[in-house]
C-alpha cells in the first residue's frame, strides 16, 4: 500500500511538472495570439499549422543561442539566480488540488501532491524565495541597470507580498483553515469565497500582477530606463528561465486565485450530474483548468491594454492604497463574524 502510494505521488509530481511547463511554454504563444489579436495582427503563424510549434522553436533557439557570461560578473551566483528562480517557481504546484479524489481498486487518491495545513503560507514562503533568484542574478551581472532592476523587482515584491498575505486573511477567518484543499472544500455548492470577501479578491488579483512582474506593474524590466532589467546580461538558457519562471508564476497565481476565491474545481451542478467518481473527477479537473486559462487571458488582456505605472504610483498603491485596504477587509471580516456569533445567526 505504502508502495502504491508513492507511486501515485512520483507519477503526479511528473505529471505536474509537464503540465506546468506546457503551460508555460503555450502561455507565451497565447500571449503573442492575444497581442495580436488586440492590435488586429495575425501573431505567429510560421512553425507549424498556426503557429503552435512556435514555442518549440523558441525553446530550440534558447538552447542553441550562444551562452555568455560576463567577464566581470560572479559566475557561480550569475548562474544560481536564474536557477532560484526557476526552482522556487515549479515548487509551488505541489500544493494544489487540481481536481478531487480518483478511486484506483477502491482506493482514494487526492490529485495534489501535498496537502499541508499551512498551504497558503508555504505558497507565500517559497514564492518570496523567488526574490533572491531575482536579486542575486541583478547582483552578479556587475551591471548598473540590472542592480536598479533587481532592487526595483524585489522592493516591489516584497511590497505586494505584504498586501496579498493581508487580502487572504479574511479567507482565513472564514475557513478556518489555511489547507487550500480545505478552503475548496468548504465552498463547494457555488459558495465561493469571491461573494464573501470581494474586497479581499480584488487586493489578491492586483498584488498577483505585482508578484508575477506582469504589466502594469513591470517596472523590474522597463525597457525605456533600464535596457532588460535585472535580466539584461543573461542570454541563451539562462534568460530563457527567467522568461520561462515568470509564466509559470502566472500560471501558479490562476491556480491559487481558481482555488482560493473561485471553488477551485467546483462548478454549478456539478454534484447533482450523478457522474461516477473518477468521471466527476476528470471534469473537476477541467473546469479547475477552464478557470485557471481563463484567468491566464485576463492577465494578458490587461498587459496589452492598460500603460505601465511610474514607480511611485507602483509603491504608493502598494503601501497607501492596498495594505490599508488589506487592513479595513479583516476588521470588517472579523467584525462581521463576531456579530453572527453573537446574535447566534
Amino acid at each position: 500500500m505504502l508502495s502504491t502510494y508513492f507511486i501515485v505521488k512520483i507519477i503526479l509530481v511528473l505529471v505536474l511538472f509537464l503540465v506546468t511547463l506546457t503551460m508555460a511554454a503555450y502561455s507565451t504563444y497565447a500571449e503573442r495570439k492575444v497581442a495580436a489579436f488586440l492590435q488586429d495582427r495575425l501573431g505567429p503563424n510560421r512553425a507549424g499549422p498556426f503557429g503552435l510549434l512556435q514555442p518549440v522553436a523558441d525553446g530550440v533557439k534558447m538552447f542553441m543561442k550562444e551562452e555568455i557570461i560576463p567577464n566581470t560578473s560572479d559566475k557561480a551566483i550569475f548562474i544560481l539566480g536564474p536557477s532560484i528562480f526557476m526552482i522556487t517557481a515549479l515548487l509551488t504546484g505541489v500544493v494544489i488540488p487540481w481536481g478531487p479524489d480518483i478511486n484506483v481498486n477502491g482506493t482514494n487518491y487526492p490529485l495534489q501532491i501535498a496537502d499541508i495545513n499551512i498551504g497558503l503560507l508555504y505558497l507565500f514562503g517559497v514564492v518570496s524565495l523567488g526574490v533572491y533568484g531575482i536579486m542575486l542574478g541583478g547582483w552578479a551581472s556587475n551591471n548598473k541597470y540590472s542592480l536598479l532592476g533587481s532592487v526595483r523587482a524585489s522592493s516591489q515584491m516584497i511590497s505586494y507580498e505584504l498586501a496579498m498575505g493581508l487580502s487572504v486573511i479574511g479567507i482565513l477567518l472564514y475557513t478556518g483553515s489555511l489547507s487550500i484543499k480545505d478552503i475548496v472544500i468548504q465552498q463547494q455548492g457555488m459558495h465561493w469565497n469571491v461573494f464573501y470577501q470581494p474586497l479581499g479578491f480584488i487586493i489578491f488579483l492586483v498584488c498577483a500582477f505585482a508578484e508575477c512582474n506582469r504589466a502594469p506593474f513591470d517596472l523590474a524590466e522597463c525597457e525605456t530606463e533600464l535596457v532588460g532589467g535585472f535580466h539584461t546580461e543573461y542570454s541563451s538558457m539562462k534568460l530563457g528561465l527567467f522568461l520561462f519562471a515568470e509564466y509559470i508564476h502566472m500560471f501558479i497565481s490562476s491556480a491559487v486565485i481558481a482555488c482560493v476565491f473561485f471553488g477551485g474545481y467546483d462548478f454549478p451542478f456539478i454534484g447533482k450530474l450523478g457522474l461516477s467518481p473518477n468521471i466527476f473527477a476528470l471534469v473537476g479537473v477541467v473546469v479547475l483548468f477552464a478557470k485557471i486559462i481563463f484567468f491566464i487571458f485576463f492577465f494578458m488582456w490587461v498587459r496589452w491594454t492598460i500603460p505601465r505605472f511610474r514607480y511611485d504610483q507602483l509603491m504608493k498603491l502598494g503601501w497607501q492604497i492596498l495594505i490599508p485596504l488589506g487592513l479595513f477587509n479583516i476588521f470588517v471580516t472579523g467584525g462581521w463574524l463576531t456579530l453572527k456569533n453573537y446574535l447566534n445567526w
